[in-house]
C-alpha cells in the first residue's frame, strides 16, 4: 500500500504554504515529518484528512494494485489538540463508538479489551473525558484507530504530552501498527524522530524532501537536519 502525493498546493491570502508538495509514503514504515513552525505541516495534514481542501494536486492511495483518490474514511487524524465529547466517560464514548460502527467494521473486541490494549486502567476508563490529561486524550484518540483501522494515520505532535512510561508504550504501539498502516507523524523533537522513524521527510518552502537515509543514525544527524531546514535548497528529492 502506498500514499502518493502529487503537486499539492495550498495558499492563504497572499501566503503560499504548500507549493507543489510531492512524496510517496509506504505501508510498513513510520515517517517523521519535520519542519519549522509555520512550514505547513498541519496544513498538509488538514488537506490529506479532508479538514480543508487543496487548491490543486491530489492524494492517491494504492491498494492491491489499484489506485484511487484518498477518501476521508481512509485517514485517521490524531490532533495535537484532541476533539472529544468531554461530557462522557472514556468508556461510554468508546462503547458508543463501537456500537455505531459494529455492523460496518465487524468489530470483534469489547470496549474493555481495547482499553486493555492501550494500558488504560479501569479507574481511568470510567472517568469523564473532561478530567483526562492531554496525554490521556491523545491515547483515547489512538484507541479509536485501533478500532477503525484506517489505512493512513496522521499524528500531529503525538508524544509531546505523554510522560516517559506512556510515551514508551505509545512508541511500541506505533511500531506494532506500522505493518498494517501508513504512519506519518509531525514532530519538532529530533531525538524522537531519530529514535522512532524509519524515514524522515522535511517540509521546507512548501515542498517535501526525503532526508538521506545515511543521516538518520549518524552522529551529524541533528546538525544536518537543521542545515536542511535553514537551506534554500532541499534534501534528496522524493
Amino acid at each position: 500500500m502506498q500514499l502518493i502525493l502529487q503537486q499539492i498546493t495550498k495558499q492563504f491570502d497572499s501566503k503560499q504554504v504548500l507549493q507543489g508538495a510531492e512524496f510517496t509514503f509506504e505501508q510498513g514504515k513510520i515517517y517523521g515529518l519535520l519542519g519549522r513552525n509555520g512550514a505547513g505541516k498541519t496544513t498538509l495534514f488538514n488537506c490529506l484528512s479532508g479538514e480543508m481542501s487543496m487548491d490543486s494536486g491530489q492524494a492517491l492511495l494504492v491498494e492491491n494494485g489499484k489506485t484511487r483518490s484518498i477518501h476521508t474514511t481512509d485517514v485517521g487524524y490524531v490532533y495535537s489538540l484532541p476533539i472529544l465529547p468531554e461530557f462522557l466517560t472514556g468508556y461510554e464514548f468508546v462503547k458508543f463508538f463501537i456500537d455505531i460502527n459494529q455492523e460496518l467494521l465487524k468489530i470483534d473486541r469489547s470496549a474493555d479489551e481495547y482499553f486493555d490494549l492501550m494500558s488504560m486502567s479501569r479507574e481511568d476508563r470510567h472517568k469523564l473525558i473532561k478530567g483526562y490529561s492531554h496525554g490521556m486524550k491523545n491515547k483515547l484518540q489512538m484507541l479509536l484507530f485501533l478500532i477503525t483501522k484506517p489505512p493512513v494515520i496522521l499524528l500531529d505532535e503525538p508524544l509531546t504530552s505523554f510522560d516517559v512510561i506512556v510515551a514508551l508504550e505509545m512508541k511500541n504501539l506505533l511500531r506494532e501498527m506500522k505493518s498494517d498502516h501508513i504512519l506519518i507523524f509531525s514532530t519538532h523533537i529530533l531525538q524522537l524522530a531519530s529514535d522512532l522513524c524509519d524515514e524522515l521527510v522535511v517540509l521546507n518552502k512548501g515542498l517535501l524532501s526525503a532526508v538521506p537515509s545515511d543521516l538518520l543514525r549518524s552522529a551529524d544527524f541533528e546538525q544536518s537536519v537543521i542545515h536542511l531546514l535553514k537551506d534554500d535548497s532541499h534534501a534528496e528529492n522524493a
